[in-house]
C-alpha cells in the first residue's frame, strides 16, 4: 500500500470527522461582498418587507433573478401566495432602511414607497425590480425563489454594500472601466475557458 495516500486517506477522514462549525462557515461566507436588497411585497392589503443580501441575477434571456429567503421568514410564508415581489437594490445612504427591514426596528423611521406594477419599492434605491415568482427550491435552511423581471430601473447612485458583517461604502474614486460597459458583465466569464498554465 503506498503510504502518501494512506496518510492523505486519514487525513480527510480526520477531517471529516471534525465538528462543522456554522458560526466560522459564516464568517466565511460574509468574506464576499455583496449590495443590500430589501425584498417587498404587498399581502392583504398590508406592505411587507425584509432586508436581503442574497439577491442573485440568473439569467439574461429570458430576464431571471433569484432570492433566498429563510424558511422562517414572513416573506417566505407569503410570497408562493402572492407571486410577486419586488427587489430594492439600497443606496449607501439607507443603512436605518436596511437595519429596520432586518428586525432591528429604527424608532422614528419614516419610510417612502414608490409602486410599479402594483409592488411596493423603496424610495431613493439605486436600482429597483418587479419579479413574478416562476419556481420554488427547497435548499436546507432556505428556499430559493427564482422569477422573471417584469420591470427594472435603475439610477447612478452609489449602493450600500456588505462585508464581513459590517456596512461598506464605495470610494469616491471610481476606476477606469478596462471594457465599454455594454461589452462587460459577469455573464460572460463563463462563455470561455481560458488556458490555464
Amino acid at each position: 500500500m503506498d503510504n502518501g495516500s494512506h496518510r492523505r486517506n486519514g487525513n480527510e477522514a480526520s477531517e471529516s470527522a471534525a465538528p462543522f462549525d456554522t458560526r466560522q462557515f459564516r464568517n466565511a461566507l460574509g468574506r464576499f461582498a455583496s449590495g443590500v436588497t430589501i425584498v417587498t411585497t404587498r399581502y392583504e392589503g398590508q406592505t411587507h418587507g425584509m432586508t436581503a443580501n442574497a439577491f442573485v441575477s440568473v439569467s439574461l434571456d429570458p430576464p431571471l433573478v433569484l432570492v433566498s429567503l429563510d424558511n422562517r421568514s414572513f416573506m417566505h410564508k407569503v410570497l408562493p401566495a402572492v407571486g410577486h415581489y419586488g427587489v430594492s437594490v439600497l443606496a449607501e445612504d439607507q443603512e436605518r432602511l436596511s437595519n429596520h427591514f432586518a428586525g432591528r426596528t429604527v424608532e422614528g423611521i419614516h419610510i417612502r414607497f414608490l409602486t410599479r406594477h402594483g409592488v411596493p419599492l423603496i424610495e431613493g434605491a439605486v436600482a429597483y425590480f418587479v419579479v413574478r415568482v416562476l419556481d420554488a427550491h427547497p435548499a436546507g435552511d432556505h428556499t430559493l425563489y427564482v422569477g422573471r423581471v417584469e420591470h427594472f430601473e435603475s439610477r447612478d447612485e452609489r449602493p450600500l454594500l456588505f462585508y464581513a458583517g459590517h456596512y461598506q461604502h464605495l470610494k469616491a474614486e471610481v476606476q477606469p472601466a478596462l471594457w465599454p460597459q455594454d461589452q462587460f458583465s459577469l455573464f460572460s466569464i463563463g462563455n470561455v475557458d481560458p488556458p490555464v498554465k
